[in-house]
């Protein structure tokens, strides 16, 4: 079984897990990587979501060699063979477990953002992780749950080694994994796309879920919307905070969705500014199996047009587009039309260059934000932005890749496409 991306795995899991449904449990996401995968299974079961962090004890000379792991409340797992058989002596043991110890206090509380932990006593606890391969994390976390009170504890996987999972059956009361191959070498090989999470995004979804929003006063609850779009029916996420004064539709690039954790980590800083988002699919679920499907940017931005009059007509403010990768091609082709209705375009490492002619028909105000490393689509959109005639910025975030995933990287994305919506759709509003 191949997974698509993590919210794919996300989705296919909570689909085996409905059983857990009247057991009102508790979702714990194995940062990073777990946590994408675990917010989907949240939301499916209406659960409260929150981490449940450990950490890998590698062998100092060859660190991806993991001989324990560590977790919250002290819990402890180390293997006595591979430590003999490496060679680990005790003062590295200990050197490797303090310095673990410190990261893992950093970690809890930085995802957290000062948030308690959910109490676990007496419930149903789901540990979601995005695979296993050796299960040592996944020991010490379902562990550690059982140390906190937990009455039931499940461990649910996409994929796992069949004998890791054998392995942790006698750590839990039920192991839930979607598939098993007997070819099984690492975790990343059975997803698409298995880019790095990032922290940024850990904490987006934490914030997102209903137990974040309640505890921070966050971002109100998305709303699932059906966009007709020429009649196709799109699914939506529609967040409209109470006054708002413009929304922004977001196109994601290839290989991606609504469910984009960056997306949705750039969504919820305009919500915090009073802007409403709409996180929208603009291929059907059959469509998206078709791959020249998610490169046909003349279907994206028609879609991506008729998304903008439905908005228009729902909300009646303005309206801007947030593209990424070959979204932005759609975004700032749909901004041409004479009748587009779009206010303002922010592009996110996007592909500007694939709207060809129909660049030098936007007038909507253009910010493309770029990675310092992301080298090859710097010069896509200085080329780009030559053809553009409307106004429009060129901002390079130093050190960043495409994806953003370094620390801060994804913030800054958010600080710049938040001024620019700000100044353009809510000129009169003073923030930003």
């Amino acid at each position: 079984m191949l997974f698509t991306d993590r919210t794919d795995a996300g989705r296919q899991l909570a689909g085996a897990l409905g059983h857990l449904l009247p057991r009102d449990p508790v979702v714990l996401g194995l940062p990073r990587g777990g946590v994408p995968v675990a917010f989907e299974v949240a939301h499916a079961l209406r659960a409260p979501l929150d981490v449940i962090v450990v950490r890998k004890l590698g062998v100092p000379y060859h660190p991806e060699l993991g001989f324990g792991a560590i977790g919250e409340g002290g819990v402890r797992v180390i293997s006595d063979e591979i430590v003999r058989h490496a060679g680990v002596r005790e003062e590295d043991l200990e050197s490797v477990e303090r310095a673990e110890s410190a990261e893992l206090l950093r970690r809890a509380g930085a995802y957290r953002e000062g948030r308690p932990r959910l109490p676990l006593t007496g419930r149903t606890v789901v540990v979601v992780d995005d695979g296993i391969a050796t299960g040592a994390t996944a020991r010490a976390a379902c562990r550690v749950v059982r140390a906190q009170g937990a009455a039931h504890v499940v461990l649910a996987v996409p994929v796992a080694s069949p004998d890791a999972v054998a392995r942790l059956r006698d750590d839990v009361d039920e192991v839930v994994c979607l598939s098993t191959p007997s070819l099984f070498s690492a975790v990343g090989e059975w997803y698409r796309d298995f880019s790095q999470t990032s922290d940024e995004e850990v904490v987006t979804l934490l914030a997102r879920s209903p137990a974040g929003r309640a505890q921070t006063g966050g971002a109100p609850a998305a709303e699932e919307v059906e966009v007709d779009a020429g009649g196709v029916v799109l699914a939506g996420d529609l967040v409209l905070p109470a006054g708002t004064g413009a929304v922004v539709v977001f196109a994601h690039g290839s290989g991606s969705s609504r469910h984009s954790p960056r997306n949705r980590s750039v969504a919820t800083a305009l919500n915090g500014a009073g802007l409403g988002t709409l996180l929208l699919d603009l291929l059907t679920p059959g469509e998206e199996v078709d791959r020249a499907n998610v490169f046909d940017i003349g279907l994206l931005a028609g879609r991506l047009a008729d998304a903008t009059h439905w908005l228009r007509r729902r909300a009646a403010v303005p309206v801007g587009s947030f593209g990424a990768s070959t979204g932005a091609a759609a975004a700032l082709r749909a901004a041409a039309a004479t009748d587009s209705g779009v206010g303002a375009v922010v592009s996110r490492g996007g592909r500007p260059d694939l709207a060809g002619a129909d660049l030098s028909g936007v007038r909507a105000p253009t910010l493309l934000i770029v990675g310092g490393d992301d080298t090859t689509v710097i010069d896509l959109n200085r080329q780009a932005q030559a053809a553009l005639h409307c106004e429009n910025r060129l901002d390079i975030i130093p050190g960043a890749t495409h994806l953003f995933e370094e620390p801060g990287a994804l913030d800054r994305v958010a600080e710049l496409a938040q001024e620019w919506f700000t100044r353009h759709l809510m000129p009169g509003d003073g923030r930003g």
